[in-house]
């Protein structure tokens, strides 16, 4: 395990598992943590065992966004919340959604303001029962950010983006998972088991491939049908000279399971 102070550095079985670790603060963001983070998600990039990346939170909740006490406001000063933005937020939602291996979000209680929208840039949101989404931004006179007002449309529609972001109404675990807003939702008790295992089975999957697909899936919105299409035709030219295609034809072929090796 490697050491920080905010954040917590496991590997699992070809996963690396992060955990914001500031629960008496529900692990709200502050500068250090932002450093903290961008160190121990560089650090599984670099790393070619690491196939899969878990990121959850300490204690009672997932992460409650940007940690408030962490900025003067007696001084009379108006801060540049932009300049917080594009120095840490920006960059850690672009970096989640670029990492060429897929990303899942264990939601153990409250995830609020940029802490629910850096969730959901995951590609596998996991709840506990006990989850909570809230775009709280309106409650203190803002607008969501890091990447909430791209991301929650395309996930829930304008309709029920708005009314969240404009009300800051709680969505709980389960309703999040009917509207299509999560991958599953688990037990308290057993939450960090289950997005281990799926971290895992993700980590001994083809990984080319599974990069591919994300970011197939994301270019998608910005594409025309025929630019996907050449889209598609090119990823398909370059994952069909893998090793793991090979092996994974191989496999079928002779009815076995496949051991892949993100090649």
């Amino acid at each position: 395990m490697s050491e920080f102070d905010t954040i917590l550095y496991e590997e699992h079985g070809g996963a690396a598992v992060i955990t914001l670790n500031r629960p008496d603060k529900l692990n709200a963001f502050n500068e250090q943590m932002h450093r903290e983070l961008r160190a121990a998600i560089d650090l599984a990039e670099n790393n070619a065992a690491i196939r899969t990346l878990l990121l959850t939170g300490a204690g009672r909740g997932f992460c409650a966004g940007q940690d408030l006490g962490d900025r003067d406001f007696d001084s009379g000063e108006r801060p540049d919340l932009g300049q917080t933005i594009e120095a840490f937020y920006n960059p850690l939602v672009l970096k989640l959604r670029s990492l060429p291996m897929p990303v899942i979000a264990a939601v153990n209680g409250v995830a609020a303001g940029a802490g629910a929208n850096i969730a959901l840039a995951c590609d596998f949101v996991l709840a506990a029962r006990s989850a909570r989404f809230i775009q709280a931004f309106c409650k203190i006179g803002l607008c969501p950010d890091s990447g909430g007002t791209y991301i929650l449309p395309r996930l829930i529609g304008e309709g029920r983006a708005k009314g969240l972001a404009m009300t800051g109404q709680p969505v709980d675990a389960e309703t999040a998972l009917a509207w299509g807003m999560i991958w599953a939702v688990h037990d308290d008790e057993t939450l960090r088991d289950e997005a281990i295992a799926l971290a895992t089975h993700l980590a001994a999957q083809p990984t080319m491939a599974l990069a591919a697909i994300k970011q197939a899936i994301q270019d998608s919105y910005g594409n025309d049908l025929k630019t996907q299409l050449d889209t598609e035709r090119d990823i398909q030219r370059r994952l069909g000279r893998s090793d793991d295609y090979r092996e994974g034809v191989r496999a079928f072929m002779e009815k076995r399971k496949p051991s892949f090796t993100g090649n």
